[in-house]
This record gives C-alpha cells, sequence and structure tokens, in this order.
C-alpha cells in the first residue's frame, strides 16, 4: 500500500509518498506547475513508478471551514487528477500545514531560501502523515 500526498498550490505541487506498510510520510519532490496536461501527466508518471493506489490531496480551507476560491481550484484539479489515474482521491483538510512545515524548518535554522524550496514537499509530507495518523487511530 503506498499513498501519494499532494499540497496543490498555484505555482508549486508538493509530492510525498507514505512507506509501503502506510505509516509514514516522506517529502520526494516538488513539481513546478506548467499546464493541466504536464501537470497531471508527472502525477500519473509518479503513481505508476511508485505503485500508488490511493492519493490524498490537501484541500485548502478557510479558518472557518468553508471553502474559498482556492479550494474549489484544487477540488477541479482533483477531479481532474482522479479521473487521469483512476485512483481514489481523498480530500484532506490542510489548514496550518505550511505553516507548520515553516516553523519546523525555522526550529531546524534553514536559510529563506532553502525553506522557500522544500515547503511545498514538507506541507505534503504533514498532510500525508496526518492521514496516515487517522488511519491508525
Amino acid at each position: 500500500m503506498r499513498i501519494l500526498g499532494l499540497d496543490i498550490g498555484s505555482k508549486t505541487i508538493g509530492i510525498a509518498l507514505s512507506d509501503p506498510l502506510g505509516y509514514t510520510a516522506q517529502g520526494i519532490k516538488t513539481i513546478i506547475r506548467k499546464s493541466k496536461k504536464a501537470d497531471l501527466e508527472e502525477l500519473k508518471n509518479l503513481c505508476l513508478q511508485y505503485q500508488v493506489d490511493t492519493i490524498v490531496a490537501g484541500l485548502p480551507k478557510n479558518m472557518n471551514g468553508t471553502i474559498g476560491p482556492q479550494g474549489e481550484k484544487v477540488m477541479i484539479l482533483c477531479e481532474l487528477i482522479k479521473d487521469e489515474t483512476n485512483l481514489p482521491l481523498i480530500l484532506w483538510d490542510e489548514r496550518l500545514t505550511t505553516v507548520a512545515a515553516n516553523r519546523a524548518m525555522l526550529e531546524a535554522d534553514l536559510s529563506r531560501a532553502k525553506r522557500k524550496k522544500i515547503v511545498d514537499k514538507m506541507a505534503a509530507t504533514y498532510i500525508l502523515q496526518g492521514y496516515l495518523d487517522s488511519l491508525s487511530k
């Protein structure tokens, strides 16, 4: 069982992958978004390469729980990802994952430039780990 975690932004998509047993999440890369077609192709290739059977995508919600314009864009792209990969896709509340990722990197004393390069991958890891933790409860 491999699960792919996604932190979908307008410019990048952070990617994380679970271990085969589904206990831990590991950030693997950040995709620089080019076009929907290119993004979908790269995600499909990752799913095949890592033999993914489920995708978990972060759903950006407002702090009051409502879904704003960015959340709607993510939901539309997730439908396309689901159609392209033929895999189950779960939307996971991603509120504060980027904040948590930035805080962890600040505590690790990473420079602003290094943080910028890996924040999306880290956020995807937090999203996927949150989902994995919910399965074990």
